[in-house]
């Protein structure tokens, strides 16, 4: 079943406000390098991406319904390990 993408409004504006395209939030969901848990039963998508020559951590929380998921806040991080989990 092929998945759908919605980013609530505050997360649209964070998105623009730290300058991360859309297209990578959603080849995130869509092509997770990784997947862990987050609070509340939210999942946290994971892809190492590279930006000026350093590799950073983009985090996509999000929630999932039946064919939906809905972005709550995505980030980029420098501090990979301490939120990759490794042999996952």
């Amino acid at each position: 079943m092929i998945k759908k993408v919605e980013i609530i409004p505050i997360a649209e504006r964070k998105l623009t406000r730290r300058g991360i395209k859309r297209e990578l939030v959603e080849n995130t969901l869509l092509n997770p390098t990784q997947i862990v848990d987050g609070y509340g039963g939210r999942k946290v998508a994971h892809k190492k991406v590279l930006i000026d020559d350093k590799e950073y951590l983009l985090r996509v929380v999000y929630e999932e319904t039946e064919g939906i998921y809905t972005v709550v806040t995505t980030y980029i991080i420098s501090k990979i390990d301490r939120y990759w989990k490794e042999g996952e």
